[in-house]
């Protein structure tokens, strides 16, 4: 099952670069991520890991990894696999560093 806050949220698109940055976009971007309470089921958070960006989008990169690592089948195998992002690969380390 989707919430309808992951809907909106993952609606808007990939983070945004930091910058240039179009407040309004962000400030749209922020609270829609805000009002995703966690935990996330496994189904949301393959939705949302296919939402970072090329940066940390002032810090929301980070609140989206916090987030989508309360799925509880956490690590998720099929949530790892694009590991040209940064941010997936980033994940990833930290699950294969936790599962020593």
């Amino acid at each position: 099952m989707i919430r309808e806050q992951v809907r909106r949220f993952c609606a808007l698109g990939p983070l945004p670069a930091a910058k240039p940055a179009d407040l309004r976009r962000l400030k749209e971007i922020e609270v829609a991520l805000q009002s995703i309470s966690a935990p996330v089921s496994n189904d949301e958070a393959r939705l949302l890991v296919k939402q970072f960006g090329p940066d940390d989008c002032y810090g929301m990169a980070w609140t989206l990894i916090h987030l989508i690592e309360t799925a509880p089948g956490w690590p998720i195998d099929d949530c790892l696999e694009n590991l040209s992002n940064e941010w997936v690969r980033r994940m990833k380390e930290t699950a294969e560093r936790s599962a020593r």
